[in-house]
């Protein structure tokens, strides 16, 4: 690490040690009744690497939250939900700040939680100097060689979605200003270029809607050979897992393995389960049972190493934000009270 763990770690501590209010459920809709040390223990016990989480800086100050999220029982791995994208950690060409994404960084050292870097390429959250500079392609190349490299030799030994949502779909390529100059060979530039920077690394291309099989997820394992054929470096494929109440694929399991079978591991990176509000104890019976279904089969297929919620509160939840009138996706509500769906996620293990 080229930054200082110690100094952020003690600008945490008053947090770890404020005594948070205790939590407030809604008595009109059914809870969780499940006891155990927390979901990490659980999902290790079961022989996974980690259950983790979805963090960002803002959230930090909520010690009812954060009494939560620092808690190694509950979570053993920690993803920066927004601090380490292009637009925050470059934005202006070669001038990087790293402040918000070593608090996160930090915040998953200092206690042992494993650190999922989250990402190095990806269509949004671009500063308007790389989406509107008209590079060619030989500068292009050298400025995602040069965001990369630094990004993942700045957090060493970690996890990281090198690529991120590169597919539409129907299984084309995404068209953004990397594959406009570029073409698909911007994807190997990047892997290339963090396993460079750090051979430790495991480097991801996570994507939604490949979670089962279907036109996208068969694009991306057709990707996934043309890569290893071309000695590509690829550990792994991130299933996001953006789901709905009652649409979870029915063939998680399958596609996992076809994946595995490719080469390479998978995670459920970005795990919620949404619903149309408002919340009902039927909705929330059935939501329990997709996150029983979801935990189940990252568990039947060994190379599916771990699993991450994006975000465990609804009161963080993008969500509602991005998909008007959903909501109440993950195992904890409003008050950071846990539901049902936590303990569709003890079942499934």
């Amino acid at each position: 690490m080229q930054f200082s763990v110690l100094a952020a770690f003690i600008s945490l501590v008053p947090l770890a040690f404020a005594i948070p209010a205790s939590p407030v459920a809604d008595a009109s809709l059914p809870g969780s009744t499940s006891n155990v040390a927390g979901l990490h223990a659980v999902a290790k016990a079961a022989g996974k690497l980690y259950l983790g989480t979805a963090t960002d800086n803002n959230e930090l100050t909520n010690t009812q939250y954060t009494a939560i999220l620092e808690n190694p029982q509950q979570f053993g791995q920690i993803t920066a939900e927004n601090s380490m994208k292009w637009d925050a950690t470059e934005p202006q060409q070669g001038v990087f700040t790293f402040t918000l994404a070593d608090q996160i960084a930090n915040l998953a050292i200092s206690r042992g939680l494993l650190l999922r870097g989250h990402n190095c390429v990806w269509h949004q959250q671009l500063p308007s100097w790389v989406t509107s500079g008209n590079f060619n392609a030989a500068q292009l190349t050298s400025i995602i060689q040069n965001h990369c490299g630094t990004l993942v030799s700045r957090y060493k030994g970690h996890v990281w979605d090198v690529v991120n949502e590169p597919l539409n779909d129907d299984g084309s390529f995404r068209s953004d200003v990397f594959f406009n100059t570029l073409g698909s060979g911007y994807i190997a530039t990047a892997l290339r270029t963090a396993k460079a920077a750090d051979p430790n690394a495991k480097v991801y291309i996570n994507d939604f809607n490949i979670e089962g099989t279907g036109a996208k997820a068969t694009a991306m394992k057709n990707l996934v050979r043309t890569l290893k054929s071309q000695g590509v470096p690829i550990d792994g494929i991130g299933l996001q897992s953006h789901f709905i109440v009652g649409q979870v694929p029915t063939t998680l399991v399958q596609n996992m393995q076809e994946f595995v079978a490719l080469g390479v591991e998978v995670a459920i990176t970005e795990l919620d389960i949404r619903m149309t509000l408002p919340e009902t104890a039927a909705l929330l019976e059935q939501q329990k049972q997709d996150y029983q279904t979801v935990i189940a089969a990252c568990q039947a297929v060994p190379k599916c190493v771990g699993i991450t919620l994006w975000d465990f509160t609804d009161k963080f939840s993008f969500i509602p934000s991005t998909f008007p009138g959903q909501g109440a996706a993950t195992p904890w509500d409003q008050n950071l009270v846990k539901k049902p769906a936590f303990d569709g996620i003890v079942a499934g293990f």
